[in-house]
């Protein structure tokens, strides 16, 4: 016998059906009991009335304790199907909310309102298939969820969902492949038609329900065992007795030992606990042209997805068609920029950029129409360690506020966390972006210049150096010694001309390229005279090349040149854009200059961590400010604004992709459509045509110019200090000398005005 669910006095339901035709199968197929009929007792039950059902339950449990010995009875079977799942959130990192939806009510729109305002967007539903048709026919008009669950998806009519966006997925316990299955559906189908109709019931025609095929082979389970248990003998029971059927366990064992090859697949059972073993569901996903199955689970491995499925390749522009999405993005040159026009802008037309570009190349290829918006908070997505919440653009990707994220949208870890992104449609690195340094002008003394202040002072060493050396060899060696009076050659006195002034003349001439008179004889002074020739050689043509360079040539001179150089140094601020990939990256970072880096921006952090790009970029040009931030943003800039130049090399390695919602089924068509256009070179023609600017002008003539004053002027400096100097040389001369003359001599002042007059007379 059997207790089944009617509705007021409405037909029969498919368990109640299958029931039946699972006993007119085995009486008319006598393979089972070959020589016993089955009869049936059947009670129905107004699931409305708890009156009627405690009744019924009371006479039914009188036979289900005397056969199965219970004591006492408790059944939740909601609860009892949803345990593994209340489980989850211990094992992964999920929250789970329970909901219950009336079963007395068809309008399941309060609720599905409801969830859609708490942003719950992944829906199991545990319903009959009746339920399930009401709910699959709201959702569709009122567009709430996203991915949706379900036990008996395979028996409905889904053929008006088949293009509603939603990512339906069930399962599937009834092997549809096997030719028995599919004459024993089809024999059920027929009876089916000979049965009154229940009118609105969501399922196919004919189509068999995962409870009905559980019921058709329960029942057969049951012929298997009666088969095996031929000695049982069955007695009247009395329900106010309590001395049980006294083959009931005995029936149970028969029960756990059958196996059949129903409808369901193979039905065995463990003889410990009594569980069914060794069967398997089929994975089940709406797709556009039907029902298609993508994997399988069991028991003992879990859920394995068809390989056919993951390699798949099918027309991308599938599922997108003329779907209306909502791209969430931020103003940022030049990637999106409000239009400059003369007349009002509205919707899309308001805005231009590479990713207005790129949104329309895919908006080609996949055929979805777009509604472009900008992030309410303008940010790109941040976590918020102090209030645990993303902000951003992420945060409309998870809060469902947006279909894509299109804009200049790191690929990072974190974020790879709670949204998905497409595949890269540019990379690039983080750079300096610095104002560029003033060229400076060469001074009056720019001929010291050429050189470093640090070899002038070696070269000055080198000379005064040698002279001693020479200096003191010439004094060594016999060979420097002469006879200042040859016509006497027995004279004694004998003379050296390198004395200390000498010596130090000597090395000056060399230096200067003029020479003296004086010569060295010895072989030991001219080796002295003959290294520092060569070494003034090398020095002075150095010089002379250095000379013209510095001299022609407007210096640039920065104060950094690379981010050690930042780091090392406090006068010069620097800074990202607050809630970045940039500024993740320095805050995640290992490195221990980039470390350091953070630590500076940290510390200081209302004064160098901007909001925006552009105030970033403001900031170079009007303060001594370095500012972090991407190549590809940093090559567009200085495209345009000549003041403006990159610093140093390149950090990290980063990339932009196209964000979606977790589990988002656009995003593997969006990465599609990606690499097309990668390979037809499209993303590369956009970027030309967006970073591609006027460029600065173009520097002034790299040919010699004509030396001014402001060039040489130290030169005739220098001459006119020498005159001046020599002037006063040669006055301290001759009273030097006037002091040594006899007291009869003139005095210097009478020297000097005979001296005047002699000269006077003369002319």
């Amino acid at each position: 016998g059997g207790i089944f669910e009617s509705i007021e006095s409405g037909p029969s339901g498919p368990e109640e059906l299958a029931f039946k035709f699972a006993l007119n199968t085995i009486n008319r197929n006598r393979t089972l009991l070959p020589n016993t009929t089955l009869t049936y007792d059947i009670q129905r039950i107004n699931v409305f009335d708890s009156f009627e059902i405690s009744l019924t339950l009371v006479v039914q449990s009188c036979v289900v304790g005397h056969v199965f010995r219970y004591r006492s009875a408790l059944v939740s079977v909601g609860l009892i199907r949803l345990q593994e799942l209340i489980k989850a959130p211990s094992r992964y990192n999920i929250r789970l909310k329970i909901r219950q939806l009336s079963a007395d009510t068809k309008d399941a729109k309060p609720l599905l309102k409801e969830m859609k305002k708490a942003k719950e967007f992944h829906v199991i539903f545990d319903c009959s298939h009746v339920m399930a048709a009401w709910i699959l026919k709201q959702v569709s008009v009122h567009d709430v969820l996203k991915v949706l669950y379900f036990c008996d998806l395979f028996a409905l009519d889904m053929e008006p969902y088949r293009f509603s966006g939603v990512n339906m997925t069930g399962f599937r316990i009834l092997n549809t492949e096997s030719p028995q299955v599919s004459s024993i559906i089809e024999k059920w189908s027929m009876e089916r038609l000979q049965a009154p109709p229940k009118p609105d019931s969501g399922l196919l025609d004919g189509f068999m329900t995962t409870d009905a095929a559980l019921m058709y082979d329960a029942v057969h389970v049951v012929a298997v065992a009666v088969q095996q248990s031929p000695q049982i003998t069955v007695s009247s029971l009395q329900c106010n007795r309590h001395k049980p059927w006294r083959f009931g366990g005995r029936f149970i064992s028969f029960i756990k030992e059958a196996s059949w090859d129903g409808l369901t697949g193979r039905i065995l059972f463990n003889k410990t606990n009594g569980l069914r073993t060794d069967f398997d569901l089929d994975v089940i996903s709406l797709k556009e042209n039907g029902l298609e199955k993508i994997g399988t689970w069991d028991p003992p491995r879990g859920l394995n997805m068809s390989e056919n499925h993951k390699s798949k390749v099918t027309n991308i522009t599938d599922s997108l068609s003329n779907k209306s999405l909502r791209v969430s993005t931020i103003l940022e040159e030049p990637y999106v920029m409000f239009k400059k026009s003369d007349k009002p802008l509205y919707g899309n037309d308001r805005f231009e950029g590479f990713c207005v570009d790129l949104l329309r190349e895919l908006s080609g290829i996949l055929g979805f129409r777009y509604e472009i918006r900008l992030v309410e908070d303008g940010r790109y997505g941040a976590f918020e360690e102090s209030t645990g919440q993303w902000s951003g653009m992420v945060r409309e990707l998870m809060d469902h506020k947006a279909d894509l994220a299109v804009a200049p949208l790191t690929i990072t870890y974190v974020r790879e966390k709670v949204i998905d992104f497409s595949k890269p449609f540019m990379t690039l690195r983080i750079s300096i972006l610095y104002r560029k340094p003033n060229g400076t002008n060469p001074g009056v003394c720019s001929c010291l210049d050429a050189v470093a202040p640090d070899i002038w002072m070696y070269i000055l060493l080198a000379c005064l150096g040698v002279s001693c050396v020479l200096f003191v060899i010439a004094r060594f060696s016999p060979y420097e010694w002469y006879n200042p009076h040859p016509c006497n050659p027995e004279s004694d006195v004998l003379e050296n001309n390198f004395t200390l002034l000498n010596s130090f003349w000597f090395g000056v001439g060399a230096l200067m390229r003029q020479g003296s008179e004086l010569m060295p004889k010895a072989l030991s002074t001219r080796i002295v005279g003959g290294i520092w020739w060569f070494f003034t050689l090398i020095i002075i043509s150095s010089y002379t090349a250095n000379l013209a360079a510095f001299l022609t040539v407007e210096r640039m001179e920065s104060p950094i040149d690379s981010a050690d150089d930042l780091a090392k140094q406090t006068k010069i601020l620097y800074g990202v854009v607050e809630d970045g990939a940039t500024m993740t990256f320095f805050k995640k970072t290992k490195i221990s200059t980039y470390d350091k880096m953070w630590e500076f921006m940290n510390s200081r952090r209302q004064s160098v961590i901007v909001k925006s790009v552009e105030e970033g970029i403001h900031r170079v040009l009007t303060s001594d400010y370095a500012f972090l931030m991407e190549s590809t943003t940093i090559e567009f800039v200085t495209q345009r604004n000549c003041n403006l130049t990159q610093i140093g090399g390149l950090i990290d390695s980063k990339a932009y992709g196209v964000g979606t919602p977790i589990g988002s089924p656009y995003r593997d068509k969006i990465t599609i459509a990606i690499l097309q256009l990668q390979e037809e070179g499209k993303l590369h023609m956009m970027k030309e045509k967006w970073w591609r600017g006027n460029g600065c002008p173009e520097e002034e003539s790299k040919e010699a110019s004509a030396l001014g004053v402001q060039n040489i002027g130290g030169i005739f400096i220098v001459l006119a200090a020498g005159l001046v100097l020599s002037l006063f040389v040669a006055v301290g001369e001759v009273l030097y000398k006037s002091k040594q003359n006899q007291p009869n001599k003139p005095a210097v002042s009478v020297a000097l005005l005979h001296l005047y007059h002699t000269n006077t007379k003369v002319q």
